[in-house]
């Protein structure tokens, strides 16, 4: 540095160095107190905004964070039966959301296609980019018609045995590891299949995660989901420079570039193939596209397509939505099946009945899984995958009592109390599959039940998700009979999707 300056004085140039620092220092001053007067400005304009909303005591500096760390989901849970509808939460003291949990509210928010809330979703922009699920305007409507031909059952009907394949792979690993001990973690396993079936779905071809030790894509996701729901908890980590320089900080851009890398590999890889005339030929012979290539095909009616930087981005959110929420699926699935065997061997029947003497399954069979179908709905509303989503008003908004919001509040929907919430469901903590039976949903609310959210921006990939929860749970209810295990009992917690603190162990039972 001092060489610098000295170069600068040969040049003929006076520098002053007593002059630049206080410069400097007035100059970051000023930046700082912009900063902390328009942090002020919002917080007024937040408090104002939810001042019709009575909710629980905030700390004067940490808001409810210090609680909802500890045990979020119950803390809310409980704070909405003290206060109906929607109540206000604070992650410190800049940061704060009117977390709502009555149909009515949601259908107010979540019916117009407001923006995702950026305090929380850009969280997660350094992992899986500007894709669907952060986009917003224009270029999200362009991305969401672009991506809508992907999921058409056209496209998802050869999918069907994929799922079958990559389960029979995690049931066959089952049968080898239920005998080291006294129940089983389930969680990883599915979580390692679910990968394994969606890098085919997407990518053509499997990346062996289940057999090897552990899949390095599958680590670093895993660690992403928990960084990033423990970076929303702590708001002093919001700031990015901040963030950065914490051990967390730098083990999370560690994962990232794990998970980018592995995604730009193979985006040059099907780019470099595709210039291959043989390689082409054989890309359209194929029984059917994979996700990667409905994308790099994907044209507007311009016929502009996908930049890099949007492959990417739709690739990483896809890889992260589609494994990640369906793991969660069918892990509470099972456990709920397990904690009722009389509905366990009920879905069981069924999925032997509409088999034969078959042994594999076709896409439709899905459609005459009634049972079963009304026993996964049953698990999603009591534990749903993504157990709370953001938005930011980008007008004001109207509830049913009167009250109202303005432009640019933020909005939390909480699915999980939603989903709880006795005012909505009778008994809502017993597992009935009754309840969504066609005589006992007729003049149901339709934003009661959200666990694939609601409104223009719900999940682009819910009969995705749906397909392939019905095809492996049918599988393990073929092999396996299942049950709790009493002395590990799982803790929901949620890392942006929902899991258990203690995993799920299940005691499994082969059957003959």
């Amino acid at each position: 540095m001092m060489a610098s300056w000295k170069g600068l004085e040969l040049l003929g140039l006076s520098v002053n160095l007593s002059g630049v620092f206080p410069w400097l220092a007035g100059l970051f001053l000023t930046l700082l107190l912009l900063k902390l007067s328009k942090l002020c400005l919002r917080r007024r304009l937040f408090v104002k905004a939810f001042g019709n909303f009575p909710g629980p005591p905030a700390h004067w500096l940490f808001g409810h964070a210090l609680e909802i760390q500890r045990d979020g989901l119950q803390k809310v849970k409980v704070w909405a039966q003290e206060y109906p509808d929607a109540f206000p939460l604070w992650l410190g003291k800049f940061i704060g959301y009117l977390n709502i949990h009555e149909p009515d509210f949601a259908k107010a928010v979540f019916s117009r296609g407001d923006p995702k809330a950026s305090d929380i979703y850009d969280l997660l922009l350094q992992w899986i980019g500007k894709g669907l699920l952060i986009l917003e305007g224009a270029k999200w409507f362009q991305h969401r018609k672009l991506l809508t031909p992907g999921f058409h059952y056209d496209i998802l009907k050869p999918y069907t045995q994929v799922f079958v394949d990559s389960s029979k792979v995690m049931l066959d690993k089952w049968e080898k590891k239920m005998t080291a001990g006294p129940s089983l973690e389930i969680i990883h396993d599915v979580g390692l299949m679910a990968l394994d079936s969606l890098m085919k779905c997407t990518f053509g071809k499997g990346n062996n995660s289940q057999v090897a030790s552990e899949s390095a894509y599958y680590r670093a996701v895993h660690d992403l989901t928990i960084l990033t729901q423990q970076r929303l908890d702590r708001f002093q980590y919001h700031n990015d420079f901040i963030y950065w320089l914490t051990p967390a900080g730098r083990r999370y851009l560690r994962a990232c570039k794990a998970t980018h890398d592995h995604t730009d590999q193979v985006i040059r890889e099907r780019k470099a193939a595709l210039q291959n005339e043989r390689e082409l030929a054989a890309l359209q012979k194929k029984r059917h596209l994979d996700f990667l290539d409905i994308l790099l095909f994907a044209k507007d009616e311009n016929g502009e397509g996908l930049s890099d930087a949007d492959l990417r981005a739709e690739v990483d959110t896809f890889m992260f939505e589609g494994h990640d929420t369906t793991t969660s699926g069918i892990s509470w699935f099972l456990y709920s099946l397990a904690l009722h065997p009389e509905h366990q061997q009920r879905c069981r029947e069924e999925v032997q009945e509409i088999l034969g003497d078959r042994d594999t399954f076709q896409w439709d069979d899905l459609g005459k899984m009634t049972y079963l179908t009304l026993c996964m709905k049953e698990s999603l509303r009591l534990y749903p995958p993504v157990p709370q989503i953001y938005r930011q008003l980008n007008k004001p908004v109207h509830f049913v009592d009167g009250r109202n919001l303005p432009e640019g509040a933020l909005v939390s929907l909480h699915i999980y109390a939603l989903h709880r919430n006795p005012k909505v469901w009778s008994d809502p903590e017993v597992f009935d599959p009754l309840r969504f039976s066609p005589e006992n949903s007729v003049g149901r609310h339709p934003y009661a039940f959200l666990p694939f959210s609601a409104g223009p921006r719900n999940c682009i990939g819910q009969q995705f998700a749906m397909m392939e929860m019905k095809v492996v749970a049918a599988q393990c209810l073929l092999r396996f009979e299942f049950l709790p295990d009493p002395s590990r009992p799982p803790e929901p917690i949620p890392h942006l999707i929902l899991k258990s603190k203690t995993g799920i162990h299940l005691r499994l039972r082969k059957l003959q």
